[in-house]
């Protein structure tokens, strides 16, 4: 499969959760090394917190009420670039 996704994480410069942001980039990166192309940090403020694949939104912590567990974000990653890939444990 070629890597044809875009991942961007919008994090809030002013609540310094920047390590958080790669975290998660550094998690979809290791999990998903075929399908993504890139996975881009891009700095906000006012206490967003977002992931988008494509444009399309994955995570909000403002609707959702908080950051993402790794293994929900994956599922609804793989949901999008590659839905019959099995991730594993993290299905279980």
């Amino acid at each position: 499969m070629k890597a044809s996704s875009r991942v961007e994480v919008l994090y809030c410069t002013q609540c310094k959760w920047l390590l958080r942001a790669a975290w998660i980039a550094q998690e979809l990166l290791s999990t998903f090394s075929e399908e993504l192309r890139e996975v881009a940090l891009i700095p906000a403020k006012g206490g967003l917190f977002e992931v988008r694949v494509n444009g399309e939104l994955l995570w909000c912590r403002e609707n959702e009420g908080g950051f993402p567990q790794i293994k929900e974000l994956k599922k609804r990653l793989r949901d999008h670039v590659d839905p019959d890939r099995s991730l594993g444990h993290i299905d279980r």
